[in-house]
């Protein structure tokens, strides 16, 4: 049982073209989360009302956004 070794796994590489989709979709959310919470009231409003800005007010604040 001594002789035995074990080499550390080495994970395959993954390429750009796997990744790349994955970011560019992980990008746009994050712009489309980042409007909704950062620009969605006033002149700027693409929705009529205020259910979103309501809705996110507090992510608002936490991320140092001025509502007020």
């Amino acid at each position: 049982m001594s002789d035995m070794t074990f080499a550390p796994a080495r994970p395959a590489p993954l390429p750009l073209a796997e990744i790349l989709p994955w970011a560019v979709f992980g990008g746009l959310l994050l712009l489309i989360a980042i409007y909704f919470v950062g620009a969605e009231e006033g002149a700027t409003s693409v929705f009529q009302g205020s259910m979103i800005h309501e809705f996110v007010h507090d992510g608002r604040h936490l991320l140092g956004f001025p509502c007020h």
